[in-house]
């Protein structure tokens, strides 16, 4: 029932950012093999913890003092939804699937703040921070995040494992079984590396799908 709940806010909140004249999402719950293209809001599960990415207004009491971001054990949890973003100057527009090695942003859809990091030191392993930041026209390069599929996928679909390479640290999107233990208790970290392993893996997992356009 709580997933269905926000299934449907997630819609009516969709209504808001689709254009007159463009289709409508086909379901708030993807299939295997489902397109990823830009508008589509949806979770990103660490794949070996499982994980959600996840924010919230709780600032960090270390580092940089931007919103926080972890890894979330529960599914149901609306403060794990992200929209999938181009760059600000982009052609790219609703609709439009992903490549792989795109140039990405995630906008947090709860606070629409950015998935953003930087050089500071995460609050438990040192490693990279990743916060969010910014919001709405504010966005800079420590938003952008390369989307890079594992295999031979060509573009991003809902059934393929990718890592998330921030553009200005070049530190994967990264996050392990190290858990806070006060504000965030039960949480863990998520933070950059800039090293290729297994904990970089994400997939793609509940949300709202928009269809690829195609040309008339």
């Amino acid at each position: 029932m709580a997933f269905s709940f926000f299934s449907l806010a997630i819609i009516l909140y969709m209504s808001i950012y689709v254009d007159e004249g463009s289709p409508i999402p086909a379901s708030a719950a993807a299939s295997e093999g489902v397109e990823i293209t830009y508008g589509t809001v949806l979770k990103l599960m660490h794949e070996r913890t499982r994980f959600r990415l996840h924010s919230h207004e709780v600032p960090y009491g270390s580092g940089s003092g931007q919103q926080s971001v972890t890894g979330f054990p529960n599914v149901d949890d609306s403060n794990s939804y992200w929209i999938v973003r181009p760059l600000p100057d982009s052609s790219s527009k609703q609709g439009d699937a992903i490549p792989h090695g795109t140039i990405i942003r995630l906008q947090h859809m709860r606070t629409q703040k950015w998935l953003h990091s930087h050089l500071h030191a995460s609050p438990i392993s040192g490693n990279l921070e990743v916060s969010c930041f910014g919001g709405g026209g504010q966005s800079d390069t420590g938003d952008f995040w390369r989307v890079e599929i594992e295999g031979s996928g060509k573009t991003w679909k809902q059934d393929q494992r990718i890592r998330l390479k921030h553009v200005d640290t070049s530190g994967y999107l990264h996050s392990h079984d190290k858990k806070y233990t006060r504000i965030a208790g039960g949480q863990q970290e998520v933070c950059g590396i800039r090293d290729k392993k297994p904990d970089n893996i994400w997939l793609a997992a509940e949300g709202v799908y928009l269809p690829v356009l195609t040309s008339s």
